[in-house]
């Protein structure tokens, strides 16, 4: 069996949620001091790691980021490497990422270059959000990069594939929690209650107006509910209602409004229905904006000196808080195709393993003209 792909199969079995992932660091961990060490440098963050490998004759640091957690969800796959985590799977293919991290880490510990490279293998992505603290951390200061790339895998490209695009990439995202408090009591007795079932219907399809009416029909945004809770049993009012969801919008001013608008029918159901109610945005996440000059580069080298097929992609109303980095970082995250029928976080999710190998090529030879300062 091709050494990453035993590698993948480790880690799929292990999926850890933010901040938990103690496994997987020992796996990493682990595998990391098993290469020759005479040029690499590791230092723990909470339940992530920096690997800083020294190149020949540095004039820069090179990033390369993962993510390692995984989704509380019951994996489908009956694979024969199935989760061992009641509840949890990698339906992100964060397992894929790490493998990829491993490879193209390897790879430069066997075939040094000029540059200093960093590895940064970050935790929870999937919540509530790992990449901000990280780039704020004494480690990651102390190494910062000049350059960080990374990807993500997309089911619905085929193997040989990547998608990218300069600029806006993913949206801004956010959580959001809204809970609703009232008078429950007798189902026959309505009139004695302030029922938040009720409210809550209301206000789920009122938050709906805002992006038919308050979004300019030329941007994008997206309100989500997908957890609405309330009540005991069926013969008594709700006293409390919660619903969760989450906003995604194309540009940090169109967040801010939608959030606005969202506090404002909030009050308009507290006034309504004489209730209480709380709002909590929990994760938010900035948008990935591909730095254009570089991505460009890398699009340019994809075509003219690889076999790989480069697509030119449309934005994405998806979340990822690599967004962060490349805030302060010059760099880019692009789309490695795949090919699965289901989708991301979708409990039959499947990758195509061929993939792990064309990822770890690309950004091996890509990764190595920039580190030598070859022209690209």
């Amino acid at each position: 069996m091709n050494p990453l792909m035993k590698i993948r199969r480790d880690l799929h079995q292990i999926p850890e949620l933010g901040f938990q992932e103690f496994k997987t660091q020992t796996y990493l961990l682990a595998y990391i001091k098993s290469l020759p060490q005479k040029r690499i440098s590791i230092k723990k963050w909470k339940t992530g790691l920096f690997v800083k490998v020294q190149g020949i004759n540095p004039t820069k640091i090179i990033g390369y980021r993962t993510d390692i957690d995984g989704l509380p969800i019951n994996e489908e796959t009956e694979l024969p490497f199935s989760s061992t985590h009641e509840a949890r799977m990698h339906a992100c293919g964060h397992d894929f990422h790490m493998t990829i991290a491993l490879g193209v880490l390897t790879y430069f510990i066997e075939n040094p270059i000029n540059d200093d490279l960093l590895f940064v293998f970050q935790p929870a992505e999937e919540g509530p959000g790992g990449a901000e603290p990280m780039l704020q951390s004494e480690e990651m200061q102390g190494w910062m990069p000049d350059l960080i790339f990374a990807l993500h895998i997309a089911p619905e490209y085929p193997v040989g594939t990547i998608a990218v695009k300069e600029g806006l990439l993913f949206a801004n995202t956010s959580e959001l929690f809204i809970e609703l408090k009232g008078k429950g009591g007798h189902a026959a007795r309505p009139h004695e209650t302030n029922d938040m079932v009720v409210a809550a219907c209301t206000l789920v399809s009122q938050l709906q107006t805002i992006i038919s009416r308050n979004v300019d029909p030329l941007d994008s945004a997206v309100i989500t509910i997908g957890k609405i809770t309330g009540g005991t049993v069926q013969n008594i009012i709700a006293e409390k209602a919660r619903l969760e969801g989450t906003i995604r919008t194309l540009s940090p001013e169109s967040m801010k409004k939608v959030k606005k608008r969202i506090e404002a029918l909030v009050k308009g159901i507290e006034a309504g229905f004489e209730c209480e109610a709380t709002i909590d945005y929990g994760a938010m996440y900035h948008q990935v904006y591909n730095t254009e000059s570089i991505t460009q580069e890398f699009m340019h080298y994809i075509k003219n000196e690889t076999d790989v097929t480069v697509i030119e992609c449309r934005e994405a109303m998806t979340g990822e808080d690599f967004g962060y980095m490349l805030k302060e970082i010059p760099g880019f995250m692009f789309w490695l195709g795949v090919e699965s029928p289901f989708g991301l976080h979708h409990a039959k999710l499947n990758p195509n393993e061929k993939a792990i190998d064309v990822a770890v090529k690309v950004m091996t030879s890509y990764i190595a003209c920039k580190g030598n300062a070859l022209t690209l």
